[in-house]
């Protein structure tokens, strides 16, 4: 990844919170000599090794888990927010008009070796926090205990865990820090004009359902 020094973002604890407010990965694998990429929702262990651990699931079905031997490197991407800059907003474009657009981000790229877990201890534990963690923003929260037991039974034999111990983890925030703070000013401006009108459209929109 391309990553000037002043869009670099290197502290663990950003990234992993990150990674906890963008929990769905893109895992990116090389597999029969091509590039192949699967979404999946991941809880990261801060705690567990230099960069943490993620773990997650996948569908039996799905040919990840048996196209390669476990210790296979893999490549995890999260986005975060992101949002279009126009130069409109720039105080610079009405000074001397030198300003172009640009797409503000937050990405992290994480890598490490996979492994898959098999043990149905082992993913009813997992899935039982996966869902606790999600559920916890709600009044009343839905819990893997609230459904039938035989039927958590088959649903967990059609799933396959993995996990991966991170090797590195490389952040980078795209946030027009290469600009000068009355441009900065300007984008913060521009950005909650934009989603002001963007949520009155969507109120307006839902008025027509």
């Amino acid at each position: 990844m391309y990553r000037p020094s002043h869009f670099a973002e290197d502290r663990v604890e950003v990234v992993h919170e990150l990674i906890r407010r963008y929990p769905l990965a893109t895992i990116v694998t090389q597999r029969d000599g091509g590039l192949d990429a699967d979404h999946v929702p991941v809880l990261i262990d801060a705690g567990d090794g230099e960069f943490g651990t993620l773990r997650g699931h996948v569908a039996r079905a799905n040919p990840l888990w048996r196209s390669f031997a476990d210790g296979a490197q893999v490549l995890a991407i999260f986005q975060g927010g992101d949002h279009y800059v126009s130069p409109a907003w720039y105080p610079a474009k009405l000074e001397h008009g030198k300003v172009v657009p640009t797409w503000n981000y937050m990405i992290v790229h994480a890598h490490g070796p996979i492994v898959f877990r098999h043990e149905p201890e082992w993913l009813a534990a997992f899935v039982s926090r996966l869902t606790d963690t999600q559920e916890s923003r709600r009044t009343e929260p839905w819990r893997v205990s609230d459904a039938p037991v035989e039927y958590i039974d088959a649903m967990l034999r059609a799933i396959v865990g993995f996990e991966i111990r991170l090797t590195s983890l490389t952040g980078k925030w795209k946030m027009s820090q290469n600009r000068s703070a009355p441009d900065r000013a300007g984008i913060v401006a521009g950005l909650a004009a934009e989603l002001v009108r963007e949520s009155d459209a969507d109120s307006l929109a839902k008025e027509y359902r």
